[in-house]
């Protein structure tokens, strides 16, 4: 008897559906063919195991497993469920009129509990995308594949409820969610707030211009002067994502399998703070078995590296072509992955090894040979496409020990936002713009038109401080910012120079 059922293998960050053909014959045996990879292939051990715990059994017949299509390799052992039930129904031990109707994936434990799965949201997709009536899977899994309308999904935690399901027609319990409802939920409750912080007001001011248009920025100053303080409030400011953001976003993180139990789906803007030990395949992704890395998981939010000139220089280069590109494609010889990493980069630093640089005051100093190894760590390419550079300075005591608290992220967020409202209408016929930082040439050269007086300002800037032609496009993206902050249709000399002024380690004598 042929009987066919239905999983999905996901590949990046999107599902291709998988066909599970299973032929019971005369004979003995068990062969399961269609490139799987170990995982897979060992899941007959959990099956046999699974199904006689709940009094049922693989015959002793020769059954003959194909995942179609048989080019493309399976891996993972989110099959486990699919496979068994195609066995039962085969072999005649249950009915299995309808089960064509649904995507089944799960892994079995030997009890025939079911485990978690990879990918449930992509699947989700593709399931709806090729007409299957519902989703059956782990329970832990089932409200973020909700999160798709138009396809019923049900969580199930046990093998034996899927197998009543289809042989007695018991239903299953779907699983509903209110998408909008799960996405507005925690918006203005963030959990760092810029109340928090002790005067630091110049470095507020950047935060804001940053998360206003989506800029790189770096913090440079000695320890203890907040630079990872104010790092990790700058999500609380950046503008809610949209529904299509959310989804997204997501997306990445069920593929990477770092969705929590019973999570729908993500509301808040992640924020990723890797160590300084990373390789450069776990920042930018990929791997025998492609998975994305940090730059991906910070996908529509931020990425902060800590201590950046400590990071190795290898894997700081490779984060250079998805800064510009917003997206990086990892390539082997039988495959090519895509993963988008529109992300904000963070970067603080001390302004010399012993984080003391020019403090008289301060038990140990640097030369100046000992801070140009230091800063060579860091690649002027890497330095031009961080839009805003600023110097942190420690905080006074006075200020420190004042009770007033200073103003809340949630009413700055309410600038950022309204910023990004300009900008979401000024780009709005362009596909891949949705905000200042991304702006190519033509729309700088567009929307970031200067008057005499800004150019020769401008001018006299790139001549005295030697920057580079990305950096004059920096400066000019940063103005477009300050203005739309202030409401102003053009650039002016004002933002310009204030635009110039977050360029520190540009400056000539900076490094002494």
């Amino acid at each position: 008897m042929l009987t066919k059922v239905y999983g999905s293998a996901v590949f990046g960050v999107d599902a291709t559906a998988i066909t599970v053909e299973v032929n019971v014959d005369k004979g003995v045996g068990y062969h399961l063919v269609g490139l799987p990879d170990n995982a897979i292939k060992e899941s007959n051990y959990r099956i046999a195991a699974a199904l006689q715990n709940n009094g049922y059994k693989i015959p002793g017949k020769k059954i003959i497993l194909n995942m179609s299509p048989a080019d493309m390799r399976k891996e993972g052992s989110a099959y486990d469920l699919t496979l068994a039930t195609g066995i039962l129904i085969a072999t005649g031990q249950i009915k299995g009129e309808h089960v064509g109707e649904y995507i089944i994936m799960g892994e079995l434990s030997l009890d025939g509990g079911l485990q978690p799965i990879k990918g449930a949201l992509p699947i989700a997709i593709k399931a709806r995308e090729e007409g299957f009536k519902g989703f059956i899977l782990p329970t832990q899994n089932a409200k973020e594949a909700a999160i798709v309308d138009g396809l019923e999904v049900y969580g199930v935690e046990n093998i034996s409820e899927v197998i009543d399901f289809f042989d007695k027609e018991i239903p299953l319990e779907r699983t509903i969610i209110d998408t909008r409802a799960e996405f507005y939920k925690s918006l203005d409750h963030p959990e760092f707030d810029f109340a928090d912080v002790k005067g630091q007001e110049s470095i507020k001011r950047c935060m804001e211009i940053a998360a206003a248009g989506g800029h790189n920025i770096i913090l440079i100053g000695p320890p203890g002067s907040g630079k990872t303080m104010l790092s990790k409030r700058l999500p609380s400011i950046l503008p809610p994502m949209s529904l299509r953001e959310a989804l997204e976003t997501t997306k990445i993180h069920s593929v990477a399998g770092r969705v929590k139990d019973n999570q729908g789906l993500m509301s808040e803007r992640p924020f990723r703070s890797p160590h300084h030990t990373i390789s450069d395949v776990a920042l930018v992704g990929g791997g025998t078995y492609p998975q994305p890395g940090e730059i991906s998981l910070s996908h529509n939010g931020v990425l902060f590296l800590d201590e950046l000139p400590e990071f190795k220089r290898s894997v700081l280069e490779v984060m250079r072509q998805p800064l510009e590109d917003r997206e990086v494609t990892i390539s082997r010889a039988k495959f090519t992955v895509t993963y988008p990493s529109s992300f904000m980069l963070v970067a603080s630093m001390n302004p010399s090894p012993s984080g003391y640089f020019n403090d008289p005051d301060a038990p140990v100093t640097s030369s100046p040979a000992e801070m140009q190894r230091y800063m060579g760590k860091i690649s002027g390419p890497l330095l031009d496409r961080i839009d805003i550079h600023i110097e942190v300075t420690p905080v006074p005591f006075d200020k420190l020990s004042d009770e007033t608290k200073g103003e809340s992220s949630v009413d700055i967020r309410k600038r950022v936002t309204k910023a990004r409202e300009v900008q979401v209408e000024r780009f709005r016929e362009s596909e891949k713009t949705n905000y200042n930082a991304q702006m190519g040439v033509k729309q700088i050269r567009k929307y970031c038109a200067m008057d005499e007086s800004s150019k020769a300002l401008l001018k006299n800037a790139m001549e005295r401080l030697n920057l580079s032609a990305r950096a004059y496009d920096r400066i000019l993206k940063v103005s477009r910012t300050i203005a739309d902050l202030e409401g102003t249709e053009t650039v002016n000399c004002t933002h310009i120079s204030e635009a110039i002024q977050y360029r520190s380690l540009d400056r000539d004598g900076w490094l002494g």
